[in-house]
């Protein structure tokens, strides 16, 4: 497995508390993200290092960069449709496309203007985005909210195919980590995550995040 770990306890102290951040591990080329699907869909994913087989272009799929929204989600790989959970090594160009072509999946006045101008900036966008809470290894909620991003269309068909650099079925990993989920969680590992830094600062504000990441340095 070429994800970097640390044990959970070390890094929980480092992370925001509260507030929009994108929490992730990355370096100068790529970007992890996660998803959670059916063995079928999984396994075709690892073994050939693309989505294709029963992998459907024609729904939207949803990737998020923090490991422990992921878990939360798919209740630690172990709820039905969700037993695989892949590691998605992504070209960073990419991820940083897909987050300046995101729009809200609700109405945000703020950003929009008009709820017409919102329908519309949905239709020509191939990216979704939501804010949920962020959530303890226990699943219990936080104040810090966690990214979500919907891909369809032309961005699902670039990213299944021409944008991901490595996948890793990290299942095993995973139910390891499951284990020590309980108590102190003293041998509890998780990926490195660090606050991924958008510079742009018109594409922070339409995505709400928090102003120190305009200035975050890596």
């Amino acid at each position: 497995m070429n994800l970097l770990t640390e044990f959970y306890s070390n890094q929980v102290s480092k992370w925001p508390k509260s507030g929009r951040h994108i929490l992730a591990q990355f370096d100068e080329n790529t970007v992890v993200v996660y998803q959670a699907y059916r063995p079928a869909i999984g396994h075709f994913a690892a073994e050939n290092g693309y989505f294709g087989g029963e992998f459907s272009l024609n729904r939207m799929s949803w990737i998020k960069p923090n490991f422990l929204w992921m878990m939360y989600r798919s209740s630690w790989g172990t709820k039905p449709g969700q037993e695989v959970i892949l590691a998605v090594w992504l070209k960073r160009f990419a991820f940083d496309e897909i987050l300046a072509s995101a729009v809200h999946s609700n109405f945000v006045s703020a950003v929009y203007g008009s709820e017409k101008e919102w329908q519309q900036a949905v239709k020509k966008s191939d990216v979704r985005l939501q804010w949920d809470p962020d959530h303890h290894p226990s699943g219990a909620k936080l104040e810090r909210r966690a990214i979500q991003l919907g891909l369809r269309g032309n961005v699902l068909a670039n990213y299944a195919r021409e944008w991901i650099v490595n996948i890793q079925n990290i299942s095993e990993f995973v139910q390891q980590q499951h284990q020590y989920n309980t108590g102190d969680r003293a041998q509890l590992l998780t990926p490195i995550e660090t606050v991924y830094p958008v510079t742009d600062p018109d594409i922070c504000q339409r995505l709400g995040l928090q102003i120190s990441q305009t200035t975050y340095k890596e």
